[in-house]
């Protein structure tokens, strides 16, 4: 088909844009046009690419055309992008783009058709990564996604997370969390007593173990707070954070992740326990000496070392890591930075 119309230089960009728009909406095959317009002043000329709806996003698609012409003997060429069929999206600061779940198409065909039109127009701009986030309720548009080369980078109760790379470069995009944050409290009255619980669930081995109240952080929340937490909800004891004394790292624990142990030394604010009936059999203050001589701690190489870090922090002849807040100038975000402080005397611990 061919399409030629003499118009003036204001007419002849209105018509490249609705020559565009034609080939947008009824997706057809154009072969290049040409015409001309010979002015008073100016003589111009201009040409079109082909369309093909068809192609893959890995060469120019519907969404941009190639528009050439001369005027007065000098040949000009423009891409031309309509940002209508373009998905929602900001840039990051790494020179990629996030795309605005909330105006995504629900259409799975309408959304093959602006995808492909986006991931041509950001590989014109020279963006890299991509972030393509998924609702649940728009669950019919993951495979679209991956069809055209998306990856699956993590997933949450509510969406699912996926990347593309556009540079024909090794991918830079950070790779999904690596870690899950577990966290131990280690809590000891004026008795010299220890907090414990016996879990509902647990594997056989470690069948009759008083163990100290354990859990798992939350998504952004701190150590220090998650740790209290976790020791309220499991025995409805109150506390107060003293510091981390220790921690264990361990890989390949859940569906191949590693994680991150805390042991931690809290101060108990009451005395009567509540224990959660979920997840814990039962709870009690048990002596110290009695918790430390039970078989399954004796005969383990971490749980023994554990119990001598806390024995040596009860003695003084160790000072784990106290929480500071600080403020970074290189994101302006309060971060918690733990570390040890000797010189300070509201700690009450003397380094060996």
């Amino acid at each position: 088909m061919s399409m030629c119309k003499s118009v003036d230089m204001e007419g002849l960009m209105k018509f490249s844009s609705s020559f565009l728009d034609s080939k947008l909406m009824f997706g057809v095959n154009v072969a290049p046009s040409f015409c001309s317009h010979r002015g008073l002043l100016t003589k111009a000329s201009y040409s079109s690419t082909s369309y093909d709806a068809t192609r893959s996003v890995s060469k120019k698609n519907f969404l941009e055309d190639t528009f050439s012409y001369k005027i007065n003997g000098t040949n000009h060429t423009s891409l031309y992008f309509r940002d209508k069929w373009l998905l929602d999206a900001s840039d990051d600061e790494y020179g990629g783009v996030l795309v605005n779940a909330d105006r995504l198409p629900s259409d799975p065909d309408k959304f093959t058709f602006v995808l492909r039109a986006s991931l041509s127009h950001w590989k014109v701009k020279g963006k890299k990564g991509v972030w393509l986030k998924l609702p649940l309720e728009k669950c019919d548009l993951v495979p679209v996604a991956v069809k055209e080369g998306f990856q699956y980078h993590h997933a949450e109760r509510g969406y699912v997370m996926m990347t593309y790379w556009i540079p024909e470069e090794p991918c830079m995009l950070p790779s999904n969390a690596s870690h899950q944050v577990g966290v131990g409290g280690f809590v000891i009255n004026d008795k010299n007593e220890v907090l414990v619980v016996q879990e509902k669930h647990f594997t056989p081995a470690l069948s009759g173990l008083w163990k100290i109240p354990t859990g798992f952080i939350h998504e952004s929340e701190e150590i220090f707070t998650g740790i209290v937490r976790e020791v309220q909800e499991e025995t409805g004891i109150d506390t107060e954070f003293v510091e981390v004394m220790a921690f264990r790292h361990v890989h390949d624990v859940a569906f191949q992740k590693s994680d991150l142990f805390f042991v931690c030394l809290l101060r108990p604010l009451s005395k009567q326990i509540v224990v959660d009936d979920l997840e814990i059999q039962d709870a009690k203050w048990m002596p110290l000496v009695e918790f430390v001589e039970q078989p399954l701690i004796q005969e383990d190489n971490m749980f023994k070392k554990i119990i001598d870090i806390f024995i040596a922090r009860l003695g003084k002849r160790y000072c784990g890591l106290s929480v500071h807040q600080l403020v970074s100038k290189f994101d302006d975000k309060l971060s918690t930075l733990y570390f040890n402080t000797v010189d300070d005397p509201d700690l009450n611990c003397q380094a060996s």
